[in-house]
């Protein structure tokens, strides 16, 4: 069984010994085992908090690469006749702290008959179909370095820096 423990990002250009399709809600996992379409059992061993992407890279212990897919999985894809109306939705759907996929035409999210209804009632199309789900990391799905133990806090006109420093 291959171990990955370590996450690259997505290089279309490497070679990889198999690929591993994943849904949205697995794609966040750190520690457990999957197997491939082929049946290849894999086991991933990532930093917690790990978060894969569609065409991300992981590489095992013994050096060979692994290929992330976004697994096609029931969801519901929203558009809207303008612009507008989709960031209402979004801003509504951001409220409720709902996993969204964004992008220029449409908004994705897991099924919920609720929130369906919802959009529905705002004017918007909501279609149920199979498809692959990237949503948004969020704010904090990123991490900083920690701040070095000589920060001094520095203000700038219209807005201060407590405890931490960074370029300009």
């Amino acid at each position: 069984m291959l171990t990955l423990t370590e996450h690259l990002p997505a290089n279309p250009d490497a070679i990889v010994c198999c690929t591993l399709s994943l849904t949205a809600e697995e794609r966040t996992r750190s520690r457990h085992r999957f197997e491939t379409a082929e049946g290849q059992p894999l086991y991933l061993h990532l930093p917690r908090g790990t978060v894969l992407r569609h065409g991300d890279l992981l590489k095992s212990t013994e050096e060979s690469l692994v290929r992330i897919l976004a697994k096609p999985e029931p969801v519901f894809t929203v558009t809207a006749v303008t612009l507008l109306d989709l960031l209402r939705a979004a801003y509504h759907l951001g409220n409720r702290h709902v996993p969204l996929e964004v992008q220029a035409a449409y908004l994705r999210l897991a099924p919920d008959p609720v929130l369906k209804v919802m959009l529905e009632q705002l004017g918007l199309r909501v279609q149920a179909e199979i498809a692959p789900f990237q949503p948004e990391a969020g704010a904090y799905g990123h991490t900083h370095p920690a701040p070095a133990p000589s920060v001094q806090a520095h203000s700038h006109p219209g807005h201060s820096h407590p405890g931490h420093s960074h370029d300009h």
